[in-house]
Formats: C-alpha cells, structure tokens, sequence
C-alpha cells in the first residue's frame, strides 16, 4: 500500500486549485472582440498599398507619418495614425492595420489585421480611373486571394471563422464626387447628384452582397464627411467667405441617408448579416464647429503648407509653412484629419455604430 506524505495532499490541493480558477477564469472571461479587422476604401484607410502602384495618389514621404511610430512615413494620408489604426486597438487587436501590398509585412501579420484601402479610390470603377489607383473590384480580388492564403497559413477552419468573425471597415464615396463627379464632365453627362448618389448605393449594395457571399458578416459601413467642409472645400468656396460649402455637405447628408437604408435592407434579407452605419459626418462637423471642445486651436485649414490646397506631392518636409504641432489642428493637409482627430472620430464610432460588435 503506498503512504502519500501529508506534503503530496499540500501539493496535489495547490494544482486543484489553480486548475479551477483558470478554469473559472476562462469561463468568465469574455470572447474574443473580433480575430481581425479587415479594411476597404479609400485613403482614409489605406496604409501603404498606394507605395506599390504607379500612382501620384502617395504619401509616403516626409512630413506624412512625421507622428507615427518611429517617423516613418508609411503612406498613411496624416501625420501618424488612421481611423482604422484606432479600430484595432480599441478591440484588442495590433495598433496599426498593415497594407496588404507592403512588402515589410507577412501573411501572418495580415492573420488579425489588414488594410486593402487605395487613396483615390471609391465606389465608382471610374473614380479609381482618375489617379490610376486601385479599384474596388480590385481589392475584392486581394481579398480572395487572402482568404487562400490565410487558410494555407492556419487552416481551412480557423481561416474559416476568421473570415466570418472579423470586423470589415469600408470608407469610401468622398472621391467619387469631389474627385470625380464635381471634376470630370462624364458622370455629370449622364447622371444628375441625386442619381449619381443612387447608382452609388447601388454599388455599395452589391460590393456587400459580394463581401457576404465571400463570408464576411459583421460590416462598418462609412458614411461620407461633411465634405463641404474639408479645408480645399472651403478655400475654393471663397464668395462665401471660405466658409464650408453647404451644397457639398447637403450632397453629403443625403448620401448617408441612402446608405442607411440600404443597410436596413440587407440586414432584413441577409441571413446572419449585420450592417452598421459607422457615419463620420456628425462627429467630425462637430469638431469642425467647435474645435476648442476637443483641444483644437485650427478648423478651416490643415497644418500641412499653407493648409489650403496642398496635399499628396505637394505637402512636402521642405515647406517652410507646415505647422510643427499638428495636435492643435484637425486636419493634416487640405483633404485629411490629424492623428488626433482621426483619433476622435474612431473613439466616437467605436463608442457608438461599432459598439454592438465590442
């Protein structure tokens, strides 16, 4: 018979216990948020896949990321972080999304995090035309061939769960009028602003009835900024006193309007989808209308130049008129917000449309 040394019971009483309060533990612990963020759109979101094409549509030079970890200009459209950065954090995920096209990365880098957004992108094949970046259609295609690789990487079924788990940021619609229709004769030859607007929609629709069909369910859909507002907005608006262009921000409203409906549609007919409206225009107008509210100093321009005009190209380290703390600015340069501001906003929706997938 064998004799147990009262000191075997102390020890066998020990792991008992820390078995079952890791055991309680995990059960009382919550899920995971979301294993990934999965990004389209413009350049609001892209990271750096822009660096890859031949494109004018790039910042990644000096002073763009002058705020990002290390300085380093990424190709982010902002002195450091993009909305999409902040998502991922807020859900537990990496800091910054990475840009499926940038070589410094892996696909297992991509496993948790990944952007496929082009500046100068939009809905429209025909905006992407204009700057010669990277369509929508397009970055769908990257993201089938991610799904490939993602289930080689950590196997069919974990892929699997990934795809129909991840959280999927779209921003995009802004380029499409103001890069677009407001620009270039042929879509205003053929479509009024409010017709223009529901052929929009209706390729929004089916670029997520695409993205359900390839498994994807939980879905931030962008809404437009208040676009009249933008600081090249409101330069260029100078009869009005350079004041935000209330045309452009109706155009704007509208828009989002039809978005909204278009999303309580595919939430009623698609089985196991849920569409949410992560909508941009009311926090930012409120930022714009009451800087001071969110540690603002500067609204009607960017730090970047004489905040005006410049951007991309000609928002470069050797302007002497760039300002050297863009924490008192919303916007960056003429067309996009700071770190700060883009910090604002993401916390905003985080706290709001995104709330539900938390």
């Amino acid at each position: 018979m064998a004799y147990y040394h009262p000191y075997h019971y102390v020890i066998l009483w020990l792991v008992v216990s820390v078995w079952t309060v890791l055991v309680l533990a995990t059960e009382s612990a919550p899920a995971a948020k979301v294993p990934a963020v999965i990004v389209f759109g413009d350049s609001t979101m892209d990271a750096g896949n822009n660096n890859q094409i031949p494109t004018i549509a790039r910042s990644d030079f000096e002073p763009y990321g002058r705020d990002f970890s290390g300085g380093k200009p990424t190709g982010r459209f902002s002195n450091g972080r993009i909305p999409s950065d902040f998502i991922s954090q807020a859900f537990g995920l990496k800091p910054a999304v990475p840009a499926y096209l940038d070589p410094a990365y892996k696909m297992s880098d991509f496993a948790v995090g990944v952007t496929f957004a082009s500046a100068g992108s939009g809905y429209d094949n025909a905006t992407s035309d204009v700057l010669s970046v990277i369509p929508l259609w397009r970055q769908v295609e990257y993201f089938k061939e991610y799904k490939t690789k993602l289930a080689a990487l950590v196997g069919p079924r974990k892929a699997r769960r990934t795809v129909s788990e991840a959280l999927y940021l779209t921003s995009m619609g802004t380029n499409d009028f103001l890069e677009n229709y407001y620009t270039m004769p042929r879509r205003r030859s053929q479509y009024s602003i409010a017709q223009y607007q529901t052929f929009l929609v209706g390729l929004a629709e089916n670029f997520l009835r695409q993205l359900y069909s390839l498994g994807a369910r939980k879905i931030s859909l962008g809404g437009l900024p208040p676009m009249g507002c933008l600081p090249l907005e409101r330069a260029t608006n100078f009869m009005a006193g350079s004041s935000c262009n209330e045309e452009y921000n109706r155009v704007s409203s509208e828009f989002n309007a039809k978005l909204q409906s278009m999303a309580t549609k595919l939430n009623s007919q698609l089985p196991g989808i849920r569409v949410t409206n992560s909508n941009p225009y009311n926090i930012l107008m409120e930022i714009v209308q009451k800087p001071a509210t969110y540690g603002f100093q500067v609204a009607s321009m960017g730090c970047c130049a004489t905040g005006t005009f410049e951007m991309g190209y000609i928002c470069d380290r050797f302007n002497m008129f760039t300002c050297t703390d863009a924490s008192k600015y919303v916007f960056w340069d003429a067309f996009h917000p700071t770190e700060k501001a883009n910090q604002v906003i993401a916390d905003h929706l985080v706290k709001t449309a995104l709330a539900e997938f938390l």
